[in-house]
């Protein structure tokens, strides 16, 4: 990355202690009161326009307009994690049980940045740049909630970044087509027959059940999809019984599945559906199945991610094509609606993003800022 100019330094430090601020009162997905607030304050402050629009939390902040031209939209978002902090930063979580483990600080504090940066020249820009600041990312609604407020209305590109732990600060990456998985949850609730531990033949024991549902749904994945193809299903929960000597009446079992087309997501869980079907006829029992829907996938456009990419070589950063990852993204709604790319910026590692130990290298907070900045005015100018 480019370094540091000493006009740059003022917004630089303002922007770190932003993030820093934010990082210590961490607030959960819609519970963004606090971290709202402060936003907003912070583009009054600096003289950025903030739209009223029907949010409980969040906002959508916009600059330009000057000149007649296209509309283009930046994302970040500001809700952080259920998760203990073990980061051992200075300026670690103060709220017991919540953390900003995935970097919602970063891409909050860098948008503000970027914000602030397009004010400076905003009355050479040609047409208006719009900053969402979402909320409940991490719930996958927040895209939802947001796009139900006409934000989107006249776009005609959207760009959000996500910082990425696995690569080294001063590397930006991006994908054409599927980058984030398509994420879905899965309750499975079995009411079978309990017994004494020591005479089954007299119930219908669900933890059998269970068992045949571990083993079976691993073939979903291997007996469905051509191997070329990418899915998960994991089983991340299974309660049942309360005691050694009795076999309960019902079990539980949750999980996720992801899948990074619309065609395989429909089909797993057609077959899940089928596979349950099956198991309660042969063993007599009630299984039901709950689907929860969350996130599709996040497809980026070919020529914006191109651009994107050249952008990022433009401000210092070193591009790189990466691979596609099983995380879920809401930013993928927003895709729907109109064109645009999901970037991944390198945050420094060592911990994976929802770790207790995650944290982000301040270094790269300023050339991120810089480069979303960057995006919006090249965007302006490509388009007009």
């Amino acid at each position: 990355m480019k370094e540091l100019l000493a006009e740059h330094r003022p917004l630089a430090d303002q922007i770190q202690a932003f993030r820093h601020d934010m990082h210590r009162f961490p607030e959960l997905s819609n519970q963004e009161f606090e971290t709202t607030s402060k936003i907003h304050a912070a583009l009054t402050e600096a003289g950025i326009r903030v739209l009223d629009l029907p949010l409980k939390t969040g906002l959508v902040a916009e600059v330009g307009g000057h000149l007649p031209g296209p509309l283009v939209v930046l994302r970040s978002d500001i809700d952080a994690l259920p998760i203990e902090e073990e980061s051992g930063v200075e300026f670690s979580s103060r709220r017991k049980g919540v953390m900003h483990a995935c970097g919602h600080d970063f891409h909050t504090s860098a948008a503000l940045g970027a914000a602030i940066l397009l004010r400076q020249q905003e009355e050479t820009l040609r047409g208006r740049v719009r900053i969402l600041f979402q909320a409940a990312e991490e719930t996958g609604l927040g895209a939802p909630d947001l796009i139900a407020t006409g934000a989107l209305e006249g776009a005609a590109v959207i760009f959000g970044i996500h910082n990425d732990p696995t690569l080294p600060v001063g590397v930006l990456g991006g994908k054409d087509g599927a980058l984030t998985a398509g994420v879905d949850r899965f309750e499975i609730k079995i009411a079978a027959k309990g017994a004494h531990a020591a005479k089954p033949h007299e119930g219908n024991d669900p933890i059998v059940i269970v068992s045949q549902i571990v083993t079976a749904a691993q073939t979903l994945i291997s007996r469905n999809l051509p191997s070329e193809q990418n899915a998960v299903v994991s089983i991340t929960q299974i309660h049942s019984g309360s005691t050694w000597n009795v076999i309960p009446d019902t079990a539980y079992m949750e999980g996720t599945v992801r899948t990074f087309n619309a065609q395989a997501r429909e089909l797993i869980e057609k077959r899940f559906r089928a596979l349950l079907e099956g198991l309660a006829v042969a063993f007599d029992a009630q299984i039901e199945f709950l689907w929860h829907a969350g996130p599709p996938s996040v497809v980026n456009t070919p020529e914006w991610v191109a651009f994107a990419l050249e952008q990022a070589s433009e401000v210092g950063f070193e591009a790189r094509r990466v691979e596609a990852s099983p995380i879920g993204e809401d930013f993928s709604f927003y895709q729907q609606k109109i064109p645009g790319t999901f970037m991944m910026v390198g945050s420094g590692g060592p911990w994976a993003l929802h770790h207790p130990k995650f944290r982000v290298d301040d270094k790269a907070l300023f050339p991120t800022a810089q480069y979303l900045a960057q995006l919006a005015v090249k965007a302006l100018e490509k388009l007009s």
